[in-house]
């Protein structure tokens, strides 16, 4: 009976995003409110059915191993996975790196600034400081992989994922109906002439709104998949072993040292062009973060969970995302950056690549699709390294 509910679960694990992803393409508030934070409360209502059995029996243990197993596995399969596929363009504008560069040490500076007036109402203080460096320069798979390396809970994870999603989906709402239109009257304005294309940004939002797994299943998808799939394998395998023998000769812990290894091979790995000209990999990857996220969601039992500190981590995410965006203005404004080239450097950091072409399309700029979505490669690669740097600083 317990190995039959363990199969049913691990089948709802694996499922559940296919059917939250088919919701966020079929109806406008499911994609409003986006595919994670849909699994967030699913999975959270799993939890909290009473369907799970009691704690403290064979039936508890087993499915804590299955679930410990599924969250350890999902995030070291999904960082070579999405990095394999990404382009790092040489010959990018002068404009773009000035953002890319600035709205780095923005969001570090933000982290670095709030810290002393937030750390001493927010448990775990240095670990938080080091996710949310992690997430507001990648993304949810930097903060998750960082939240391994540093040992957090899986119960608080949950608390600043859905806290950041909050405070992110404010910011963006923000820049949509106001933002924008300040930065342009604070900020150099390219003429949009030469560069608006309002059928670019046209198709790119459409792009966004396929389905990306649609032919994933031919035999030129499966070939696909099972390569990267393989390079992956060979990629964590080599991170484990540069893991296990760092801790033999350097302080630290086996997780800190395999995740920035395996983001560093997954980096180098992305340069093997047979590798990196293969399909599915980015979507594939996000889809081990959308099994992470139900996954660990159904691990939290909201009774039981310490919510002390919530507000105030709130807070400290108000307070650096909008130190975050004044600096990246303000080196706008020094370095003569144009205003629409800052803002959609902020918005990717803050809320991560995917929200690239949305924002574009309330810009009507085709322009800045590129160099934002080519930012977001660098705060993917870059997040890891800077969420354990910071953790480890302020420690």
């Amino acid at each position: 009976m317990i190995t039959l509910q363990l199969i049913l679960l691990a089948l709802f694990y694996c499922l559940a995003p296919a059917g939250v992803l088919w919701l966020c393409r079929r109806y406008k508030w499911a994609k409003t409110i986006g595919p994670i934070l849909l699994l967030y409360f699913l999975g959270a209502i799993v939890a909290n059915l009473g369907i799970f059995p009691p704690p403290e029996t064979n039936a508890s243990e087993a499915l804590g191993k299955m679930q410990n197993l599924f969250t350890n596995a999902m995030i070291p399969l999904a960082i070579p996975m999405m990095l394999f596929s990404f382009t790092y363009r040489k010959g990018e504008t002068r404009d773009q790196v000035i953002a890319m560069v600035t709205g780095l040490i923005a969001v570090v500076v933000a982290v670095a600034a709030g810290y002393p007036i937030f750390a001493g109402h927010i448990p775990d203080a240095p670990k938080v400081a080091g996710m949310y460096t992690a997430c507001l320069t990648g993304g949810t798979v930097n903060m998750a992989a960082v939240s391994k390396s540093l040992g957090a809970p899986d119960s608080q994870f949950v608390i600043l994922n859905t806290c950041d999603m909050i405070v992110s989906f404010t910011y963006l709402v923000f820049i949509m109906a106001f933002g924008i239109r300040l930065a342009r009257k604070f900020l150099p304005v390219k003429t949009l002439d030469a560069a608006y294309d309002e059928a670019a940004v046209k198709r790119e939002m459409e792009k966004a709104d396929e389905n990306p797994y649609k032919g994933l299943l031919t035999s030129g998808g499966i070939k696909d998949a099972l390569i990267l799939f393989g390079a992956t394998l060979v990629v964590v395998g080599v991170s484990a072993g540069i893991g296990f023998g760092l801790t033999k000769i350097l302080p630290g812990t086996f997780m800190m040292y395999f995740f920035l290894a395996l983001t560093t091979l997954s980096i180098a790995a992305s340069f093997i062009k047979p590798l990196h000209d293969r399909k599915y990999g980015y979507d594939i990857g996000m889809y081990f973060i959308y099994i992470f996220s139900v996954v660990v969601a159904s691990m939290a039992n909201l009774r039981a969970m310490d919510l002390s500190g919530v507000l105030w981590i709130i807070g400290f995410l108000f307070f650096m995302e909008i130190v975050s965006l004044t600096l990246q203005l303000l080196s706008a404004k020094l370095f003569k950056v144009d205003a629409d080239t800052a803002v959609i450097a902020s918005v990717t950091y803050i809320n991560s690549p995917p929200f690239v072409p949305m924002i574009a399309a309330s810009m009507k700029n085709s322009r800045v699709l590129m160099p934002g979505l080519s930012i977001g490669v660098i705060g993917y690669a870059a997040g890891n390294y800077l969420g354990v740097l910071i953790c480890q600083l302020l420690g």
